[in-house]
């Protein structure tokens, strides 16, 4: 089971319990209940999960919203699904390919909601530059020790440690970092579509299937 689908599961588990207990499942909740207690991953998160507070609980929705909508879109990494969920966010909500129209969409949005796309992008970036940053320089300091001078040993164990820990520590802050990064770009999407279209559809070709999509308009 991937890792989305199991904060999936985790939160279906949760409500699909209370509404059991409220007696008001219907057919098809009853046997997704069903389904989810069969499986001995999610069954031992309930336990610690239904002792969790409404706000801790919320945690488990914060972290599901850092997937895309689409299974299809997934990529190995939690920081790549964590920027590909706003990247498909345009075609996932109005059938708009926003990664080929990006120049369109900044040209024709608020100058601020632009502005708050850089400023969010920058300080992924930054904390990128600061995990990658670190773990070469660890990688080097631990690569070391073998050729040190002995009284040094210690040190250069320690420092390529703590290296190793700070990029970790980036990782999940750049991770928690894109949640501004995903509300700029869909603020950017959403005031951007709205004077465009006028203009997408005069450099748009005639379309040639019955669905009538563009190819401007059209997934990659």
């Amino acid at each position: 089971m991937s890792r989305r689908n199991q904060l999936l599961g985790r939160r279906d588990l949760l409500e699909l319990t209370e509404l059991e207990a409220g007696g008001t499942l219907d057919a098809d909740d009853v046997a997704r209940l069903r389904e989810l207690r069969a499986d001995d991953t999610l069954r031992r998160f309930f336990v610690e999960d239904s002792r969790r507070s409404a706000a801790q609980r919320n945690l488990l929705d914060e972290k599901l919203q850092r997937y895309p909508v689409d299974e299809q879109q997934i990529v190995p990494t939690r920081l790549g699904n964590a920027i590909r969920r706003f990247e498909e966010y345009g075609y996932d909500r109005y059938r708009l390919d926003s990664q080929r129209m990006w120049n369109d969409l900044t040209a024709t949005a608020p100058e601020r909601a632009a502005k708050q796309v850089e400023q969010a992008r920058t300080t992924v970036d930054l904390l990128i530059c600061l995990l990658y940053g670190h773990l070469i320089v660890g990688a080097v300091a631990l690569g070391t020790i073998p050729i040190a001078v002995a009284d040094h040993e210690w040190l250069l164990a320690a420092v390529g440690a703590g290296l190793l820990l700070l990029a970790r520590i980036w990782y999940e802050v750049a991770i928690r970092s894109t949640d501004d990064w995903a509300a700029a770009v869909r603020s950017l999407v959403n005031l951007g579509r709205k004077p465009s279209p006028r203009h997408w559809r005069s450099t748009c070709r005639r379309p040639s299937s019955r669905s009538g999509r563009c190819g401007a308009w059209s997934r990659r």
